[in-house]
């Protein structure tokens, strides 16, 4: 019990002067790195608009490339007389669509 002696106040107000100090003397050297927070938002959002273009096209490739996939499978089942055809190739079709449709919502919705 001996080591878990009770602090007295004016140990306390040691610490705590001390802790304040520590403090100080951080943000002080620390002013010299800050940055307006301003310029650094325009500059990620001028990043991720920047990406956006290439993102967009990067979809539609998706998009295309979807396209040719379910056609190839669309034909298959239709050769092979599948009665199921319809539904593949809505669900193929829709797909392709939906990521086109979403790239371009989001593109005019945002204004990028």
């Amino acid at each position: 019990m001996e080591m878990l002696e009770k602090k007295t106040k004016k140990e306390k107000r040691k610490g705590l002067i001390l802790t304040l100090v520590l403090i100080a003397v951080l943000a002080y050297q620390y002013t010299a790195y800050a940055q307006d927070g301003i310029a650094g938002i325009n500059e990620a959002n001028q990043k991720v608009r920047s990406y956006f273009a290439a993102g967009t096209n990067l979809m539609y490739a998706v998009g295309a490339l979807l396209g040719l996939i379910g056609a190839i499978k669309v034909y298959q089942k239709w050769n092979a007389g599948d009665q199921d055809t319809g539904k593949v190739a809505a669900a193929w079709f829709g797909s392709c669509v939906f990521l086109v449709v979403v790239a371009t919502v989001i593109q005019s919705f945002f204004g990028v």
